[in-house]
This record gives C-alpha cells, sequence and structure tokens, in this order.
C-alpha cells in the first residue's frame, strides 16, 4: 500500500475527529442560542457555477434561492427557522470579516472536513458555539451535502 494514501487517511480521519469532538463540546451552547443569532457558512463549491444566480458580494455570494443546488434548500430552512443569515463563502480568510461584522453568536459551518478543522481553529479565540457538518462529496467543485444532517442542526434548540 501507498504510504501516501495511508498517510493522507489518516490525517482525514483525525480532522474528522477533531470536528465530532468540537460539535459535542459546543452542542449545548449552539442549543441554547437563539435562531436569529445564528449564521450559516456554505462553500461556493456546493454552487452549481455555470447555472447559479447568487449574488456576488466582497468574498462571499448571498443565494437568489435559483433552485440549482441544495444551498437555496439549505437557505429556504434557515429563512424557515430565522436565522440571522446565510454566507456562501468564496474561501476561508471571509469568516473573521463576516464574523467581527455581523457579531452572530453561533454559527453552523458546511465545509470539507480540512476547512472544518481550519474554521474551528480559527474561531477559538471568539466566543461563539459552533457545530460543523462535513460535505458528503468534496473536492473543489460540485461538492454535496446531506440536507438531513444540515437540518438536523440548523433546528437544534434548547427548550
Amino acid at each position: 500500500m501507498n504510504l501516501c494514501k495511508i498517510v493522507k487517511k489518516s490525517k482525514e480521519q483525525a480532522r474528522r475527529v477533531f470536528t465530532q469532538k468540537q460539535n459535542k463540546t459546543f452542542l449545548k451552547k449552539f442549543s441554547k442560542t437563539p435562531f436569529n443569532e445564528r449564521i450559516i457558512f456554505v462553500p461556493h463549491c456546493m454552487r452549481k457555477t455555470s447555472l447559479c444566480k447568487a449574488e456576488e458580494r466582497d468574498s462571499y455570494y448571498i443565494c437568489a434561492n435559483c433552485g440549482q443546488c441544495k444551498i437555496g434548500a439549505i437557505n429556504e430552512l434557515a429563512k424557515d427557522f430565522g436565522y440571522k443569515s446565510v454566507y456562501i463563502l468564496k474561501g476561508g480568510r471571509a469568516i473573521t470579516k463576516i464574523i467581527e461584522t455581523v457579531h452572530p453568536k453561533a454559527v453552523l459551518g458546511i465545509a470539507c472536513f480540512y476547512e472544518g478543522d481550519l474554521a474551528f481553529k480559527l474561531l477559538k479565540d471568539y466566543d461563539l458555539a459552533v457545530q460543523f457538518v462535513g460535505l458528503t462529496k468534496d473536492g473543489c467543485a460540485d461538492t454535496d451535502a446531506d440536507l438531513s444532517a444540515v437540518s438536523a442542526i440548523l433546528q437544534l434548540e434548547e427548550k
């Protein structure tokens, strides 16, 4: 077996374990945070770029609900629950800029495990409850996420 493949698999597994531990750590705080104090970060790689009608902003996009990808469904769920907003990120550097501008109390991030790992580390100095849903198909284009997993986290609330 190729040693590079073994190292890559073990790094991926370590990222999965790290993000699962972080989710567990912040679960209660996230559940207690009102929906209108939460935002969602979605990677731009989930867009169907040739069909997407999202409005481009500085370092992110705003979903136009064109129905061409699952981001529209995530956006609709977020609106139904009263989330502050959904940001389709062009890259990870946009995260802190948005956090410092919008001041959410909680973040639901959807990304590959590599980006999720980086985001948790990037947000560790902010007083935020963070939850993460890993992509079911990653890469740099035409990625996918499990809508039922996203929905389950999105609607968490402690009553």
